[in-house]
């Protein structure tokens, strides 16, 4: 029996929402364990082999949820310049946020990257047409400068790595914007295998050279660890999508923040200070505000 139909049985129209919802929230668990595995191998190993195994391991998992039902029609891609750079921009985007958060918290590193929808909305309309009101840019700078608040460059908080996940969140912007332009023409099977096909086949060539056999049983199950929560993270995301619109989903997103903040605490003892938190108020109130206004400009298209 194919694992999606194992793990997600069909679910009646009543409860769809709902388990989109649970499903997004479980995500967010996910990703912060995920992050942590990275942060802990990172001070012994390669960022390039920890990345590795983090895209090695969400294509295994791709694999093993869709080849059942898709068959080898989920390697053939009708845009293959697109996934191409789509995947080359998602390996870049990992190498940085996993070179960064060795030195970063958890919960700072989470905070700059929800950036990462405010950088959409700002390349939207060069890259895919859609203006910008000037209350979408006030709402982008607000974000921007939470940004700074979190990561105060100059100050004796600051530390050179955030610089890193802003280009992260950055990569992971124009991640969403090639995405979006590609969206309807590959089946999401395709993409969500392609995302991390570079990075797996890049990093393996590469592997024999920065990277070296886990020292402990710890460390091998942490790797393994890594793939798989990487992997059923974002399957996690893509079926949240198929049981309720995109606009419902999208403001879970934030519950990322609230795991890394757990699991920062939980693991390594660290705490957000005071300006942390306001930082990441104006970041999270200026996304939650872009997406409701996206989301009222939509329906008031629909009603005219």
């Amino acid at each position: 029996m194919p694992l999606p139909a194992i793990f997600f049985r069909p679910v009646p129209e009543r409860w769809r929402v709902l388990v989109g919802i649970g499903l997004m929230c479980l995500a967010g668990t996910m990703f912060p364990f995920m992050n942590a595995a990275a942060k802990i191998l990172g001070q012994s190993y390669s960022t390039l082999e920890v990345s590795w195994a983090r895209f090695f391991g969400h294509v295994v998992f791709t694999a093993i949820a869709f080849l059942p039902t898709s068959g080898v029609r989920m390697f053939i891609t009708r845009q293959p310049k697109i996934q191409l750079a789509r995947s080359v921009i998602q390996c870049l985007s990992n190498c940085f946020f996993v070179a960064a958060i060795v030195y970063i918290p958890l919960a700072d590193a989470a905070a700059i990257g929800m950036l990462g929808p405010l950088i959409v909305a700002l390349l939207a309309w060069p890259m895919l047409g859609e203006r910008t009101s000037p209350a979408h840019g006030i709402a982008i700078l607000v974000g921007f400068i939470g940004v700074l608040i979190v990561i105060r460059p100059g100050s004796a908080v600051f530390h050179p790595s955030s610089l890193l996940l802003i280009g992260s969140a950055s990569c992971f912007a124009l991640y969403q914007i090639l995405t979006r332009m590609g969206a309807g023409v590959d089946p999401p099977a395709t993409t969500t295998f392609y995302s991390s096909a570079f990075g797996a086949v890049a990093m393996l060539a590469v592997l024999p050279f920065v990277g070296r056999f886990p020292a402990s049983f710890t460390d091998f199950g942490l790797f393994c660890l890594l793939g798989m929560l990487g992997g059923a993270g974002h399957y996690c995301v893509v079926r949240a999508l198929t049981y309720a619109p995109a606009n419902i989903i999208a403001p879970f997103q934030y519950f990322q923040l609230l795991g890394s903040v757990g699991v920062g605490f939980l693991l390594f003892g660290d705490l957000p200070d005071r300006m942390t938190w306001v930082g990441t108020g104006a970041i999270v109130s200026a996304g939650l505000w872009l997406g409701w206004s996206r989301t009222r400009r939509r329906a008031a298209a629909r009603s005219d």
